[in-house]
Parts: C-alpha cells; sequence; structure tokens
C-alpha cells in the first residue's frame, strides 16, 4: 500500500517538475524577445491579448464565453506604457525565481516583492497599490497562456467545503463529513497535482452564496439528509471554488445546484459559475460549468412562499441597469425563463436575499424551500 502510494506521488512530483519546466520555458521565451529586440536595437515590446468585453466571444456550442484574438501591445519607449512594461518584467522575474526555488507566493505577497521606489523618481513605486499588481499577472498568465497556479501564484482562501465526500489535499486524507462547525476551506489551488477525490458517495452540489446560508445548512445537515457536497464562495466564487464546482462536475458528473439571491448581483454570480467572466475568459476551458443550474430565489417567491413585505429591498438606479444588461448577455438574451424571470423582478421593483427565506421560519430553505425545488425541478437553467 505505502509502494502504490509512493508510485502515485512520484507520478504528481513527476507531472509538477514537467508543467514548471513548461512554465519557466514560457517565461525565459517572453524574457528573449525582449532583449533580442533590444540587441537589434527595434521596437522593445510585449504582446498582451486583451481582457476586454470587444475581444469576448460566445461559443453557443459548448456554452462558454471564450477570448477572441485581439491583442495590446506595451512598448517600453512609450510614456503611456512603460511603466507597465515595467510591471510586467518584474513580475515575470519573480515567477522565473518562484520556479527555480520550487516556491510559491500570495497575490499579496507579489505585490510586496515587487515593491520599491523606483530610481530617479520622487518616491514614485512600482506599484500604486494591490490591484495593479494582480492586472499584471493575469496578463502574464493569458499572455503566456499558463494558470496563475502553473505561475507559482495562489489567491487568499475563500471558500468552504462539507458533505459525503473523501479528498486527498496535497497528501493528507481529509472527510469532508467530519469537519464540524467550520467546513473544509477551499484553497485557491485546486488543480489534480493537489487535490484528487478518493470516495464520493454524494448525488449533487448544492453551491451557496454566502458563508450565512452555507450556516444554516451546515448546522441542520442538510448534506447528510439529502447526500450531497454543500460549498459557498462568499459571494462570486474565486476560481479555487469555481474550479473544484467544475471538476466535480466534469470527473464525478454531480448536477451543480445554484442557490443564490434575486438580484442582479445574484443572476451575475450564477453567469459567471455557468458561462464564464469576461476578464477570465480565457480560463472558461476550466471554469465554467454550462450544465450548473439555478435553484434560489426567484421573483415569483415573495407570492408563492407569502413572504411580508419586510422581505423588499428596493431595486435602485444602478440595481435597475444592471438587470438590462445581464437581461442583454445573449446566453440570457435567448432564454425565454431568464427574460421572465428578470422582467418579473423590475416589474416587482424589489430584490430579495436567500436570508429573507427566515421570515417563515429558521430552517425554512433547509427544510422546505429548497427539497421542494428540487423534488418539483423547479429552476433555472
Amino acid at each position: 500500500m505505502a509502494k502504490a502510494k509512493a508510485t502515485t506521488q512520484d507520478r504528481v512530483n513527476k507531472r509538477i517538475r514537467e508543467r514548471d519546466k513548461a512554465t519557466l520555458a514560457k517565461v525565459v521565451s517572453l524574457a528573449d524577445g525582449v532583449s533580442t529586440a533590444a540587441f537589434k536595437k527595434k521596437d522593445i515590446n510585449i504582446d498582451i491579448p486583451m481582457r476586454t468585453r470587444s475581444n469576448t466571444l460566445w461559443n453557443k456550442k459548448k456554452g462558454i464565453l471564450q477570448m477572441g484574438d485581439g491583442k495590446a501591445t506595451r512598448e517600453l519607449f512609450n510614456l503611456n506604457q512603460a511603466k507597465q512594461f515595467m510591471q510586467t518584467v518584474l513580475h515575470g522575474d519573480s515567477i522565473k525565481q518562484l520556479i527555480e526555488a520550487e516556491k510559491t507566493l500570495s497575490l499579496r505577497g507579489m505585490f510586496y516583492k515587487a515593491l520599491h521606489t523606483i530610481q530617479g523618481t520622487k518616491g514614485e513605486k512600482t506599484f500604486a497599490a494591490q490591484d495593479e499588481s494582480d492586472a499584471i499577472l493575469e496578463d502574464l498568465e493569458v499572455s503566456m497562456g499558463a494558470l496563475r497556479e502553473e505561475l507559482h501564484v495562489y489567491a487568499k482562501k475563500r471558500g468552504t467545503m462539507v458533505g459525503n465526500i473523501t479528498i486527498v489535499d496535497s497528501g493528507d486524507e481529509i472527510d469532508c463529513r467530519r469537519m464540524g462547525s467550520g467546513g473544509y476551506a477551499v484553497p485557491s489551488i485546486t488543480e489534480p497535482d493537489v487535490i484528487q477525490f478518493k470516495k464520493c458517495e454524494a448525488k449533487f452540489v448544492l453551491h451557496v452564496e454566502k458563508d450565512t446560508v452555507w450556516g444554516r445548512f451546515n448546522e441542520d445537515r442538510f448534506w447528510e439528509k439529502h447526500n450531497c457536497i454543500l460549498t459557498e464562495g462568499s459571494g462570486q466564487p474565486p476560481r479555487g471554488v469555481r474550479r473544484l464546482l467544475r471538476r466535480l462536475n466534469e470527473e464525478l458528473g454531480l448536477p451543480i445546484y445554484c442557490l443564490l439571491d434575486c438580484d442582479p448581483w445574484g443572476h451575475y454570480i450564477y453567469s459567471v459559475i455557468k458561462q464564464g467572466s469576461i476578464s477570465l475568459a480565457f480560463e472558461s476551458e476550466r471554469l465554467a460549468i454550462p450544465e450548473a443550474i439555478f435553484l434560489g430565489v426567484r421573483s415569483k417567491d415573495y407570492t408563492e412562499c407569502e413572504l411580508s413585505d419586510d422581505v423588499q429591498i428596493e431595486l435602485n438606479d444602478n440595481d435597475k441597469k444592471r438587470a438590462r444588461e445581464i437581461a442583454a448577455y445573449p446566453w440570457f438574451k435567448d432564454h425565454k425563463g431568464w427574460q421572465k424571470e428578470i422582467q418579473r423582478m423590475l416589474d416587482n421593483g424589489f430584490k430579495m436575499e436567500v436570508e429573507s427565506l427566515i421570515t417563515k421560519d429558521i430552517s425554512y430553505v433547509t427544510e422546505e424551500y429548497v427539497p421542494q425545488r428540487l423534488k418539483r425541478k423547479d429552476w433555472l437553467v
């Protein structure tokens, strides 16, 4: 048994070494392109694929967003682009160091590693804020065709899981049935070389929007009573959670039900889970879940569930604008169910949170609402 485990780990380590070698070659190639242009006294630049709506394509056949071929040239000898060029090279060098040292850094750590005062300036820093640093790292991901994990960079843990599944995380076996009230904290890197699925009895995954709702489902042991896995993503789920959900759906064949708020932001979160996002369209193939199902709160629930006026949150102008934008998305535009849902919310003039169901009963959402919706297949896709 020990020999078999060692052999499996050896295979994982070999894959990691091969992946690191390939990523390092991409970093070196990027640097070689810059140095070659400099020695030949040519324009020094880097081509960066554009992560914009205009360069995002809707692949109807696959049901996901994909990045187009549009690129922007980042030039060293352009006053408007020189700083971003410098930031790109700085992070490229840091990534090379991380891979060679076989170490990783957080997004925050990468920000500080490259942070210093630029020589010859009056106190100007290489990065004004972490947001600038994060954006450059995403530029490097897409320009090299490498995942953030392959660059040895990880994000803050944000997301939780509990339920009828046993996983192996970095060699440690974790029984998600025995995680207490806190649950298993989903890491930002959930690739197969980090997390493996050992044993799963669950029939589906219920993903909820917020930790507060997740806590109610966990306390009521919903996952045990209904033989499922329960996850949350603290609002719009981070990449680690989305990747894990994709793997649970793709590798184990588990349906993904999303219990989200009845508002434009809940609808957008569902869109991101299902089709992908504009900024991360280059990762849709590994993150998007075209078969994801919207289970949660609908505009009809105000009357159907006999809720009180207390649950109403008035739609502001920004909400209304966002709702119309979402209704115009190609994947929602031709869907009669979603057009009706969004229009009814606008006609109501108010939005509702999943937590509003507590006005019926503390455990109404776990004992009646979700079980009934699942039984009747009352959902949107």
